[in-house]
Formats: structure tokens, C-alpha cells, sequence
């Protein structure tokens, strides 16, 4: 691909890489810039991280936690088995801890999961788990161990994989005649809508527009038929694909190639001037902060996310400005953030009638967030889609 450049979000740590303080002189940083291919008009980080350095058995999100998402792939699964055939063979790409596996049966449901630590997990709950990542050897293996498959998922997984080309090409190879490939990621839309730059940093090697994905797909065997636009994870896509022979395309898919075409998403002067909408919410952020703190206000930051690490390292935001973040992950807690090296603090302990503003590190999960912590009488403060407080 031959990309243009558009935005530079500066040196940027592991996203979800958290750290003791013993680790701090051993971080890893890499340049995370971001370029526009005007012949697929995909979105894509001008240099992809080595994917072992992010997907490991140290992995720290879990989608479980989040009661959000929890029921999103129960409704999903729900809605699935409706339309696959009775007892279906199942095999999900990027299976985190199980929270789309433990809605389908044991013995058809299969999982591809390079982190050790879940692969392990999903084990042992009765899923055969091949802790690998997704290409098309790891392709042939699966279909010569189990056959084709019905169901082809991923969840917030295909924008990870740097080889976009590979992944679906072996996806087309696994899918039976008559399978369904369904997958959804941060919606490149939303991303401009909201200037939700934070959907960018190392696990998302892209950022798919619908357009995009229709001409990838193609090449690759496969067709779009339906689009649900989703409001999780801050706006998502969920594409729905068949084999190009049997892939008749719905009203969703038309629909949402003109609306991104009349949003410039094929044209390279609608990131330019995305990027500059970028710098100045890194300037008003950092301007609100420092009124806070200034006016002896105490500042911290609610979930220790992938998305709040881009923010804080690229508008320079550390422990002056926000004394420590909150998280429900076990594994993060009594860590530091990547790169700016903030305390990670459960949320019992750190919430309390001492914290005047709250910084939405997870701002997708604003909703769920004001329901746990009905007792805070402070503020919330938010980047998206302008910095402002809430």
C-alpha cells in the first residue's frame, strides 16, 4: 500500500503493556503515525508493532468485565442462532476470555485466541483453543482438524492483524458455501464524527471504513451483505459477509458507502483536516487540566484503557495532572500506566468525597461508569467529541 501520512501521535508506549516500577527503563516506545491508502482508502499505521509484543499471555483487557459487552455478544448470539443451521460449527478469531464462546456449545465452537494467558482459559472451559495467530496455515489446520465453518466471528480482532489481506483470504478459506463472516471494530466514521483519535494506537493497525472493507473484502473472495452500526466500544461496524457466488448485498451496504462518501472518507483532505481537530483537543485538554489542578482541584482518571494510554501520551499528561486512574481489572491494578507511568488503583479506594474531576479514560462506557459511581458529586471530564466537562 502506498499511504500518505496524515497525523502523528507522537512516541507512543504498549497500549495495554502495565508496568511495575522496576519496569519503567525497559518500556518499549515506537512512533505512532497514521496514512490514508488512496486506492483501498484504508486507514493504517504508516509502520505496524510486532505483534508478539502485544498479544501475549500478559494481556490485560478482559471482555467480560464489562456488563456492556457481556450482554452485546449475548444478544448477538442470540439473533445468530436464528438464521445458522441447527448445531453449527462455530469458530471465533480472537476469543479474549470467552465472553462471545460461553453463548455456543462446547463441541463445535472453536477459538483462536495468541494470548496464552486466555487461550488457556478458554481451554479449560471445554472450547478447543488453538493459542496461534490468525493466518492461513493456522487457516488449513483448522479446516483439516474440524472442517468448514458455519460461523466465522471476530470481535474488535480483524483490525489488529497488520496482513489485512491474509486474514480474510483465510477466512474465505475455512468459511463453508453457505457460512456467514462476522466481524465489528471501531467505526472509522464515528472516529471522525466523535475525533475519537484514541481508537488509534498499537492493537489497531487500522481503522475500517465500510467503503474500505467492501473493496479488501472483494479481493479476497468475499462480500459484504449487511452493516449494523453499533454504538459499543464508542462506535463500531458490524459487517456481515458471505462468498462473493452467494453474497447478495442488502440496502445497509449502499447506504453506508454513500453516507461515507459524503463524509469524504475516500479522500485524503478529510484526514488533514481530522488531524487538526486533533492537536486542538490535545491543547484544550491539557488547558482544562491544568485549570483544575491549578485551582488546587483534585484530578483523577476512570479506567486504565488502551484509549486513555494514547491520550495521556500524546498531550503529555502525567501524575501533575492526574494523581492516579481507577480500574475493575485485577491485572492492572497496583500497576502504572504505559508510558506516563500512572498509579492503577481499584475504584473502591479511589473514588471518594476527596476527587473533584474524573477524567473518562473509558468514555465508551460513560453510561456504565455513572451507574456504578452514583454517589460521586463531582464531574466527569471527556475528550469526545469536544473536551468539555459532563
Amino acid at each position: 500500500m502506498d499511504k500518505t501520512k496524515f497525523l502523528d501521535l507522537g512516541n507512543q508506549p504498549i497500549a495495554n503493556c502495565f508496568l511495575s516500577d522496576d519496569e519503567f527503563n525497559d518500556e518499549f516506545f515506537y512512533n505512532l503515525s497514521v496514512g490514508f491508502d488512496e486506492e483501498s482508502c484504508l486507514v493504517s499505521h504508516m509502520d505496524f508493532v510486532e505483534p508478539i509484543r502485544m498479544f501475549n499471555e500478559n494481556y490485560a483487557y478482559r471482555g467480560s468485565m464489562s456488563k456492556t459487552m457481556r450482554l452485546h455478544f449475548k444478544s448477538l448470539s442470540e439473533r445468530l442462532k436464528t438464521i445458522l443451521p441447527q448445531n453449527p460449527k462455530v469458530l471465533e478469531i480472537g476469543s479474549n476470555d470467552g465472553v462471545f464462546l460461553k453463548n455456543w456449545s462446547v463441541g463445535s465452537t472453536f477459538a483462536v485466541e495468541p494470548c496464552g494467558n486466555f487461550a488457556e482459559e478458554t481451554n479449560n472451559l471445554g472450547y478447543k483453543t488453538y493459542p496461534n495467530f490468525w493466518d492461513e496455515n493456522l487457516s488449513n489446520k483448522i479446516l483439516e482438524e474440524n472442517g468448514k465453518m458455519d460461523l466465522v466471528f471476530a470481535a474488535n480482532c480483524m483490525c489488529h492483524i497488520p496482513n489485512i489481506d491474509i486474514a480474510f483470504s483465510a477466512v474465505n478459506d475455512v468459511l463453508s458455501d453457505d457460512g456467514f463472516f462476522v466481524f465489528e471494530d471501531p467505526s472509522l466514521e464515528q472516529m471522525i464524527d466523535k475525533c475519537s483519535y484514541d481508537q488509534i494506537y498499537d492493537e489497531h493497525p487500522h481503522v475500517f471504513s465500510v467503503i474500505a472493507l467492501q473493496k479488501i473484502l472483494e479481493r479476497n473472495g468475499l462480500s459484504v451483505v449487511n452493516v449494523d452500526n453499533l454504538s459499543v466500544h464508542g462506535g463500531s461496524n458490524r459487517i456481515w459477509a458471505k462468498k462473493t457466488k452467494g453474497g447478495v448485498s442488502n440496502k445497509s451496504v449502499q447506504d453506508n458507502v454513500d453516507h461515507e462518501k459524503t463524509l469524504g472518507l475516500d479522500e485524503i483532505a478529510t484526514f488533514i483536516k481530522f488531524s487538526e481537530r486533533v492537536r486542538q483537543s490535545k491543547e484544550d485538554l491539557k488547558s482544562l487540566l491544568t485549570r483544575c489542578v491549578d485551582s488546587g482541584k483534585k484530578v483523577i482518571s476512570y479506567g486504565a484503557t488502551s484509549k486513555s494510554t494514547t491520550v495521556f501520551n500524546y498531550c503529555e499528561i502525567g501524575t501533575d495532572l492526574i494523581q492516579y486512574i481507577t480500574d475493575t481489572t485485577p491485572e492492572k491494578q497496583h500497576k502504572y500506566s504505559p508510558g506516563m507511568h500512572i498509579p492503577i488503583i481499584p475504584p473502591r479506594v479511589g473514588i471518594d468525597d476527596t476527587v473533584d474531576f474524573v477524567f473518562l479514560g473509558a468514555w465508551n462506557f460513560a453510561s456504565e461508569i455513572k451507574n456504578k459511581e452514583k454517589d460521586f458529586r463531582g464531574k466527569f471530564i471527556t475528550h469526545v467529541p469536544n473536551v468539555r466537562l459532563i
